[in-house]
C-alpha cells in the first residue's frame, strides 16, 4: 500500500479550518503516525455559520474557494464534520449482525429514540464493544442521528466551493481521534471541546469513544456577557475576557464583568461536570480519569482551574500535534500556541482514506 492524502474540514462559527495529513502503508489507523503537509485557516464573517450549521451557503463556500487556492491543497476530496445541537449520540444495543444489515435496520430501532422524525434524519452507528446476552451476542455502540437539513447545508456549502465531501463525520469522533493517541489510549480521557457557540464532550476509552454529549454554550456567550456588561463592542469584549479570566481578583470597574464570566462559565462547567459524573455513575471502577481541554474558547485564563476544582480530576491542554509529524513545508504563525483549535480538522483527517 503506498501513502495516503486525507484532507479534514472543520466549519466553525468564527472560523474554516482545514488539515492536510499524509499516512504511510499503515494506514489510518489509531497508532499510526502521519504527517501534517498542509494547514489553512480562514475567518468567518458573523452570522454565516450559526451554532454549528451553515446558514449562508455562498458566503462559507467562498470562504472554503479562497482558502484552498491560498493553500494549495492536493485535491478537491474532503472528511468533513458536523457537530451542533441538532446531531444527537445516544447509546443503543444490537443484536450482532454486519454493519450492512445494522445501517439498513436503524429506521425500523431509532424511532423512539431521537427528536426528530427518522425520515428526517440521516442515521449512523459505531459499535463500541460487544456482550453476550440472553439471546446472543450483543453490540455496544452509539447511534449517531443528524437533522439533514444540517448536514445538507454544510455539504452544499463545501460543493459551492468546488469540493467533494466523501466523508461526513461527527466532529466529537474527530476529537477522539485526535488527542486519544499515543499513551492515552490505556486510559479514560474526557475531550472538552469548546467552541463558540457549542461545546462537545467525549469521553474516549482505551481510544474508543464511549459517550458524546453537545452542550449549547460557549466562547461567545461569555464575549457577549462582557461586552453587554462593560457597554463595549464585541471584539472588544473578546479582549476583555481574556484579560480578566475567570477566578481572578480584578479592578473595581471590571467587577460586573467578571461576575457575568463567572456566571456563563459556571452553567457550562456545571454542565460538563454532570456529564463526568453521568458516565462515571455508569461505568463503575472504569471512570473518567483526565479532562483534555480543546477548542478556541479553551484559553480563557483560569478556566482549567476552574474546572479541575468542580470535577476534581486533573485537567490539561490538548497537545494534537504530538501525535503527528509537522512537514517543514507547512508555515502557519503560532502553530504551536493555536494548535488546540485544529483537533478536529486533524481528527476528521485521521479517520478515513478519502
Amino acid at each position: 500500500m503506498g501513502k495516503t492524502r486525507v484532507i479534514g474540514l472543520d466549519i466553525g462559527t468564527t472560523h474554516v479550518r482545514a488539515a492536510e495529513l499524509e499516512f504511510g502503508s499503515g494506514g489510518t489507523s489509531a497508532t499510526a503516525r502521519p504527517r501534517l503537509l498542509k494547514l489553512g485557516v480562514a475567518p468567518l464573517p458573523p452570522g454565516a455559520v450559526r451554532e454549528g450549521e451553515v446558514v449562508e451557503r455562498q458566503t462559507v463556500g467562498s470562504v472554503i474557494k479562497r482558502l484552498w487556492a491560498e493553500q494549495k491543497f492536493s485535491h478537491k476530496n474532503v472528511v468533513l464534520g458536523i457537530g451542533n445541537q441538532r446531531v444527537v449520540v445516544r447509546d443503543l444495543d444490537l443484536p450482532a449482525m454486519p454493519m450492512a444489515q445494522v445501517r439498513s435496520s436503524l429506521p425500523f430501532q431509532v424511532a423512539d429514540l431521537i427528536p426528530v422524525a427518522v425520515d428526517d434524519a440521516i442515521l449512523d452507528y459505531l459499535p463500541v464493544g460487544s456482550r453476550q446476552g440472553d439471546s446472543g451476542e450483543v453490540m455496544q455502540g452509539l447511534l449517531v442521528a443528524a437533522t439533514k437539513d444540517t448536514v445538507t447545508a454544510n455539504t452544499a456549502a463545501v460543493e459551492i466551493a468546488g469540493l467533494r465531501p466523501v466523508v461526513v463525520d461527527l466532529g466529537a469522533f474527530a476529537l477522539s481521534r485526535a488527542i486519544a493517541r499515543g499513551g492515552a489510549l490505556d486510559h479514560t480521557i474526557a475531550v472538552v471541546d469548546i467552541g463558540a457557540r457549542v461545546t462537545t464532550v467525549a469521553v474516549v476509552a482505551q481510544g474508543v469513544p464511549r459517550m458524546v454529549r453537545m452542550l449549547p454554550s460557549g466562547g461567545q456567550d461569555v464575549t457577549e456577557a462582557v461586552a453587554a456588561a462593560l457597554q463595549i463592542p464585541l471584539d472588544q469584549g473578546e479582549m476583555a475576557k481574556r484579560a480578566i479570566g475567570v477566578g481572578h481578583a480584578v479592578p473595581p470597574e471590571q467587577e460586573r464583568a467578571a461576575e457575568q464570566i463567572v456566571t456563563v462559565v459556571s452553567a457550562l462547567v456545571e454542565a460538563v461536570r454532570n456529564t463526568i459524573v453521568y458516565y462515571s455513575s455508569t461505568h463503575p471502577g472504569a471512570g473518567v480519569e483526565h479532562l483534555m481541554l480543546t477548542g478556541g474558547a479553551s484559553q480563557l485564563p483560569g478556566l482549567g482551574q476552574y474546572l479541575s476544582t468542580a470535577t476534581r480530576l486533573p485537567v490539561s491542554g490538548g497537545q494534537p500535534l504530538d501525535n503527528v509529524d509537522v512537514d517543514r513545508a507547512v508555515s502557519y504563525p503560532r502553530l504551536s500556541e493555536e494548535q488546540h483549535t485544529m483537533a478536529i480538522a486533524l481528527g476528521l483527517a485521521m479517520g478515513s482514506v478519502a
